[in-house]
């Protein structure tokens, strides 16, 4: 199922690896009891360089591309090295293109499913991240980035309004050009009993030029879980909201894997502040399966209407919506296995198949 090679040319490390895990688990969803075929064929191909000591003073540079059947995605990292008081420094290059289903997407089966909208998003970023030295338990990175967003078609063309002739970007041209300042904090701590975690992102675009995109955006996940017995219970919360200028891309969608089971990408909603609360009971079956059950829940708050274009409002999409179901994770040599069968609030029932952190074979 992966492949990973390792080839040494003087200092340089070429790791080329195909693996076929990467987008399996959006490949594998299908509604419960329908016969529906899903594509099997989404393999990820990656090639990675890596070169330890780039000018003879141990600068890493690393590059990598990955590709999917719809997707891609390529960066350029270097590292310089630093004393471990200081803050360590990657200078990065990164350009990906993708469908942006999350917010243009249109749901079907009783929201249970996302298809296509006809928008992709071409994104090259250029910019500089700076990791503070941990502590005990918390983290910190502090980023600037220039990014250049540029929404195409399904040929490949670049547009300007979606299939309903709204604008799909800010400025209203085939582009939107940003310098975004952007902070990180990270808590972590985890023992016997249970563990803690908490992370917050702030963005803020910066005026550089008149027409680049100005404002401010946060994100926050609080997680907590608690071993009762054998079994052990995670709740997480995530929140977050934009204000000043946005385009609709940039969005905070509501639904699907990670978010709202029993619904599609983006299918529950999308708007410029979201609130989604996830609680999942996991119980041993044997020393190599779990059995778990699970209730999430979304809101967009009523935001969707601020979104340029309302395409929530536009696509149907409730704006508030809950999932429940159980499911059987698998521990085995090749990876980590996982079944989720969830009822959405329209009685829509969908399963899910996935396959994650996957052993590599050299």
């Amino acid at each position: 199922m992966g492949a990973q090679k390792s080839i040494h040319a003087g200092r340089a490390k070429i790791d080329v690896n195909v693996d076929f895990t990467h987008k399996l688990c959006t490949s594998l969803m299908f509604p419960a009891f329908r016969d529906t075929s899903s594509p099997l064929s989404l393999v990820i191909g990656s090639l990675c360089i890596k070169h330890p000591n780039l000018f003879g003073g141990s600068e890493k540079l690393d590059v990598s591309w990955d590709k999917g059947l719809y997707d891609s995605n390529v960066l350029v990292a270097f590292r310089r090295p630093r004393p471990e008081w200081r803050p360590q420094q990657c200078f990065f290059i990164q350009h990906s293109l993708s469908p942006e289903i999350g917010v243009h997407g249109t749901p079907y089966d009783n929201f249970s499913r996302s298809g296509s909208g006809g928008v992709n998003l071409s994104k090259l970023a250029v910019g500089l991240d700076l990791s503070e030295p941990a502590s005990s338990k918390w983290s910190s990175t502090t980023s600037v980035k220039f990014e250049h967003v540029r929404p195409m078609n399904d040929e490949g063309r670049l547009i300007t309004t979606d299939v309903d002739g709204f604008p799909v970007t800010c400025s209203g041209n085939t582009h939107d050009s940003m310098v975004v300042l952007k902070q990180e904090s990270r808590f972590a701590k985890a023992n016997d009993q249970g563990l803690s975690h908490f992370s917050m992102q702030i963005e803020q675009g910066i005026p550089v030029v008149s027409k680049w995109l100005i404002f401010n955006r946060f994100k926050f996940v609080a997680s907590k879980g608690v071993r009762l017995g054998p079994a052990f219970l995670l709740g997480s919360l995530t929140g977050g909201s934009i204000v000043g200028d946005m385009a609709p891309y940039q969005a905070f969608s509501i639904g699907g894997l990670g978010s709202v089971r029993g619904y599609g990408e983006g299918a529950v909603g999308s708007g410029r502040s979201c609130l989604v609360a996830n609680t999942e009971l996991a119980l041993p079956l044997n020393k190599m399966t779990e059995g778990t059950i699970f209730l999430d829940c979304g809101t967009d708050l009523g935001s969707s209407r601020l979104v340029p274009g309302n395409p929530s409002l536009r696509h149907g999409k409730p704006g508030f919506g809950y999932g429940f179901g159980y499911g059987i994770r698998f521990k085995s040599p090749l990876g980590h296995l996982q079944v989720d069968y969830a009822i959405n609030a329209f009685n829509q029932k969908t399963l899910y198949f996935g396959v994650t952190n996957l052993a590599s074979s050299s």
